[in-house]
């Protein structure tokens, strides 16, 4: 199953709004808002590549007060304990 990690900048202010929007959208399994360079960085899952490029374009990127987004598509993962 294609993993991705979405690296978020969000209008000022707007960062719980935004969390809690993410919550709710399927596909994405963890979202953390974080300091930094990114103000939230969230997991997504999808069946197929197609599936994450949807969920990124037409889903995440659409979220009125989110000014720009950066992905990383997972291509290993491990579990630690």
């Amino acid at each position: 199953m294609p993993v991705a990690i979405v690296l978020i900048n969000t209008e000022i202010g707007s960062e719980t709004d935004v969390l809690n929007t993410l919550a709710n959208i399927d596909g994405v399994k963890e979202v953390y808002e974080v300091y930094g360079m990114y103000d939230i960085v969230a997991k997504i899952e999808a069946t197929t590549h197609e599936g994450l490029r949807d969920l990124i374009i037409n889903r995440i990127r659409k979220i009125p007060q989110v000014r720009g987004t950066t992905t990383m598509i997972v291509v290993e993962q491990r579990i630690v304990r």
